[in-house]
């Protein structure tokens, strides 16, 4: 079992280069099976979500080249799609959530599409009724085969509706879009997600060929096109990476410059870690996060706790609460951090709280923090990483704290973030992978 082993409480110090952003890389890849034609995708991170999307899209017939580290290029023009049946594709498929993206593509281009059971982050129920009523909407039949474990869909007459989604779920939205884009007449859909990566979806999709309006907002219509033609698209840096540095220089004292962060894309984050006290400086399109010694918390106007929760887009991304509430744990100041869009992302509390943090786990939504203003150090403790998220705050506090500290399960951490101990190492971090097996509690 690999594991990092960290030497923490030394400040760091450089300039490192955001991966491109993982979540738009796992809907523009599906993007490639909507046209026969070459598209080639730069910018795409090194990790295992998504070179096991670009594996399956292989399976399936896609001719992918590797043009360098981070370019490839995708030709969709002779699609298998006898694989769906195959128990390859179901085991391939199945531990994959981002398999889904690719059945809206399908759909909209040869009118079938199967899909396994997904499986994926451990971060409380993620329903796929979003994307499955929305192909409903537009004519498409699920037939579910409890045998196999498969859904079989059937889209061969696919057509516009107006789409109002129960969630503005991202991936819901994106696999909608996807599917409407070739269906014959004009589709709306409201409560659509309007994350800078389905702007980017439908930005590269106008490329190819779609007439997708309302770019951005909450309410998306498209005009169903009778094919679509190659293009080239250059992923955005990763937000979360983004922010999860800004929380490793602020929870460390480092000094550290962030390359090329598409400032504009990022919406309300820096603007939260403003308000947790961090000094954020806009050096052309690099972040730089001087060396600061303390930095507190803001409250409310009327001086009471500040609150902060997740939204969906414009608002706070859920996936940077588990790195505020850490940075949280050694601000000046309190803070109460409300996940409300996922049930099981605070449990990982625990192990901050052995690390001698000072946080009150209201309930499965609701943390206190009780910030020590680096009067007390964390100390560094043995422990595993429950998901993506949550594996990178552990991997701050670790970094932060005095002592050694091992994350097991680093595997989860490697979902999400490519060559993380490499590039950490540039910035003069003590981490290293170890073999190691996590102790029985």
């Amino acid at each position: 079992m690999n594991a990092f082993e960290i030497n923490g409480g030394k400040p760091l110090k450089g300039e490192i280069i955001p991966q491109g952003a993982k979540n738009e890389a796992l809907q523009v890849i599906s993007a490639v099976l909507l046209t026969n034609e070459k598209v080639t995708i730069s910018n795409i991170p090194d990790i295992v979500d998504v070179n096991k999307l670009i594996e399956l899209l292989g399976d399936l017939g896609v001719k992918v080249e590797r043009l360098n580290k981070d370019t490839y290029t995708f030709e969709a023009s002779n699609i298998d799609l006898d694989f769906f049946q195959s128990e390859q594709f179901k085991s391939k498929g199945g531990s994959l959530r981002g398999s889904i993206m690719i059945v809206g593509p399908l759909l909209a281009r040869f009118g079938k599409a199967a899909i396994p059971k997904p499986g994926g982050d451990k971060i409380g129920r993620r329903r796929l009724d979003t994307h499955f009523l929305g192909f409903e909407k537009l004519g498409a039949k699920f037939i579910y085969n409890s045998e196999t474990g498969f859904f079989n869909v059937d889209a061969t007459d696919l057509r516009g509706a107006y789409v109002l989604l129960d969630e503005a779920s991202v991936t819901g939205t994106a696999n909608v879009v996807m599917a409407a884009v070739l269906a014959k007449g004009t589709t709306t859909i409201y409560n659509a997600a309007c994350e800078p990566y389905l702007q980017q979806l439908c930005k590269m999709l106008n490329r190819m060929g779609a007439k997708i309006s309302g770019i951005g907002s909450n309410l998306i219509t498209i005009e169903g096109v009778q094919q679509l033609g190659g293009t080239e698209h250059r992923l955005l840096p990763d937000m979360i990476e983004i922010g999860s540095f800004i929380g490793l220089a602020a929870m460390t004292g480092s000094e550290i410059t962030i390359k090329d962060v598409q400032y504009k894309e990022l919406g309300i984050i820096p603007e939260v870690f403003r308000r947790l006290g961090i000094q954020l400086e806009l050096r052309g399109d690099d972040l730089h996060i001087p060396a600061q010694k303390n930095y507190e918390i803001e409250t409310f106007i009327d001086g009471s706790i500040l609150t902060i929760a997740d939204a969906p887009w414009p608002g706070f991304t859920p996936d940077l609460l588990s790195i505020v509430l850490v940075i949280a744990t050694q601000a000046k100041g309190n803070v109460l951090i409300h996940q409300k869009m996922f049930e099981s992302r605070l449990f990982f509390v625990d192990k901050l709280i052995d690390m001698g943090a000072q946080i009150i786990l209201c309930d499965p939504h609701r943390a206190t923090i009780i910030g020590l203003n680096k009067q007390v150090q964390l100390r560094g403790i043995e422990m595993t990483s429950p998901d993506i998220r949550a594996g990178v705050a552990l991997l701050i506090a670790a970094l932060s704290a005095s002592g050694r500290s091992i994350i097991h399960n680093i595997e989860q951490i490697e979902r999400g973030y490519q060559d993380i101990d490499i590039r950490l190492r540039a910035l003069g971090a003590d981490i290293k992978r170890i073999n190691a097996m996590p102790k029985s509690h």
